[in-house]
């Protein structure tokens, strides 16, 4: 049986030569490869040469191809009986609310076969500013940045190419990630630069994400997750932005950051930063829970960053 420390469980005969396809297969993709058995084969999709050493030396058999050229993609159709797409949009598409990318891949694999389940990685940014709403996933979608824009029209891909194939294609709106392993995956960088924060009348609700948790969630959406189903992964924590950064800072015995109204912030600030603190929203999980049986390891960012 599936238990929380084997997402798969003990499978049937016929599901034990199971291949895996990571697309984007970066910190988290690399995170989902680890937590799964050895006896699934392992394919991920990488433009650089480069990476092929390092990949391998993680039983993964690399595949090189450009999400942006859909011409060396070909050899993807038909190898895995099960995806995991994580790559973004390009940042750069001249049509800035299209994802290429994902409809290159999705064109891809219905080419020879089909894969029996794909994961798509998006955004919790999809919803855009709730006011501090706690957020389910039947709650329409208002993206308010063109990244979030384009990761809502590679949802609608997604859903499409689910119905279209009969694949099992799951949706995980993610927030923000963190771990202490991960490159810039804690408060410390900014904490350390004195990077302010809103005041607490000015401050937003975020919300977070262990990286170990995200993959699990993936494997878990790969055999557990419903078609053409949306699940917020997200944890437990209901955290306003600049108490996130005060139980950082006093985690790390670092100064707490200087607290700013909103008027000041967009004289201090960069855009990108302005674009998180423009939103507030405090995403409901018990779909994960409920429906992919995922138990956190992390509930909190508080047992996160102590861990």
């Amino acid at each position: 049986m599936p238990s929380n420390l084997n997402p798969l469980g003990a499978l049937p005969f016929r599901f034990r030569r199971e291949r895996i396809l990571i697309v984007g297969c970066g910190d988290i993709g690399l995170r989902v490869a680890r937590q799964l058995p050895a006896r699934v084969g392992l394919m991920a999709l990488t433009s650089s040469a480069e990476r092929v050493p390092a990949l391998r030396a993680q039983r993964i058999t690399p595949l090189l191809g450009n999400l942006d050229d859909s011409a060396t993609l070909r050899r993807l159709a038909g190898l895995a009986t099960r995806v995991v797409h994580l790559a973004p949009p390009a940042g750069d598409n001249p049509d800035w609310r299209s994802d290429p990318r994902t409809l290159a891949l999705l064109r891809t694999l219905r080419l020879r076969g089909r894969p029996q389940s794909l994961v798509y990685g998006s955004t919790s940014g999809v919803y855009g500013d709730c006011q501090g709403d706690r957020v389910s996933e039947t709650r329409g979608v208002n993206p308010n940045t063109p990244r979030a824009v384009r990761r809502v029209h590679a949802e609608a891909l997604v859903r499409l190419f689910g119905r279209a194939t009969a694949t099992h294609s799951h949706i995980l709106r993610i927030p923000g990630i963190y771990a202490p392993d991960r490159e810039g995956g804690t408060p410390r960088g900014r904490l350390l630069k004195g990077t302010p924060v809103l005041r607490a009348q000015d401050d937003v609700y975020t919300n977070h994400i262990h990286a170990d948790d995200l993959a699990r969630a993936c494997i878990a959406a790969l055999w557990r997750g419903k078609p053409q189903r949306v699940t917020n992964a997200s944890d437990d924590t209901q955290m306003k932005m600049g108490d996130y950064f005060d139980l950082a800072a006093d985690l790390y015995q670092l100064p707490r950051p200087a607290r700013l109204p909103r008027s000041t912030a967009k004289e201090q600030l960069p855009l990108m930063l302005l674009s998180f603190m423009g939103e507030s929203r405090r995403l409901d999980n018990r779909r994960m829970k409920e429906e992919l049986k995922l138990v956190l390891r992390y509930p909190t960012v508080e047992k996160g960053l102590q861990a």
